[in-house]
């Protein structure tokens, strides 16, 4: 796989935008004007609005498939204007330009990181508006960083940066946990936050797994190995467990999205 250089510096947007608007344009707009040789690539702009949970998903999913170096950004940023601190984190030796919301909260736990708050103000915009840091913060700074800027420059490191546990079901039975839907892909493939790393056993235990008012008792190695109309679980290419129909949305045939609870009882 080719690397980034510094003189073709890679940058990676994650954002909950939508294409509807000027706002991913801008911020490439932005981007260009500092780093011109700059290879921006978008791997979503389709997170559910405000779902930081979904956003640090997708993202994390991604980044193992980039060269060393890369410069992510990445804006599900429900606190915009807000005392919420920009950051700046080194991990597994790619960057991360980001809230201090969460967003990030998977990435951490991958690799060992030097996370710092962005507090120098000469690497934004002149103006920073209260609506919109992916303009005026974000872009510059990940900019900067993906031209050679080191990253002590933006601010210092801190340790008190916010961690959330979305992507961790809970124990709440003796048998049973409660998760969540992280994501629901094109397909209408439902993608929990069950890892089927942490949860191998459901290959040879009964279980159940409840979602909307539907459940599955159902483990299918591959999609297709589902009768139509069958409901079953999927260990998805990111590794968590995904509730599948074969070629039929099952957000949509649950009424489910982003967000909703799912309930695993093994016995």
């Amino acid at each position: 796989m080719p690397r980034a250089t510094a003189r073709e510096p890679l940058i990676t947007l994650t954002t909950d935008f939508g294409l509807d608007d000027h706002f991913v344009g801008t911020m490439k707009g932005v981007i260009l004007s500092i780093a011109p040789r700059a290879r921006i690539v978008d791997i979503t702009h389709a997170v559910k609005p405000f779902e930081i949970a979904e956003g640090g998903f997708l993202l994390a999913a991604a980044v193992p498939y980039f060269p060393p170096k890369t410069v992510h950004v990445a804006v599900v940023d429900p606190g915009v204007g807000t005392s919420r601190r920009p950051l700046v984190v080194e991990s597994g030796g790619q960057y991360f330009v980001a809230p201090d919301n969460g967003l990030l909260s998977m990435i951490y736990e991958r690799a060992r990181c030097r996370v710092r708050a962005v507090t120098a103000r000469r690497y934004m915009l002149d103006r920073v508006s209260a609506t919109f840091h992916g303009r005026d913060v974000f872009a510059p700074v990940a900019a900067h960083l993906a031209v050679g800027t080191p990253a002590a420059r933006f601010g210092k490191r801190i340790d008190d940066y916010l961690r959330r546990d979305f992507h961790k079901p809970v124990h709440t039975g003796k048998r049973i946990w409660t998760g969540a839907i992280l994501h629901v892909d094109h397909f209408g493939n439902i993608v929990t936050n069950f890892h089927a790393g942490e949860f191998a056993h459901l290959a040879g235990r009964p279980f159940a797994m409840n979602v909307g008012f539907e459940r599955t008792t159902r483990l299918a190695a591959t999609y297709a190995d589902l009768a139509p109309g069958e409901l079953g679980l999927v260990e998805g290419s990111t590794g968590y467990y995904e509730i599948v129909y074969n070629q039929a949305s099952a957000a949509e045939k649950l009424g489910v999205a982003v967000g909703a609870p799912v309930e695993l009882t093994v016995w």
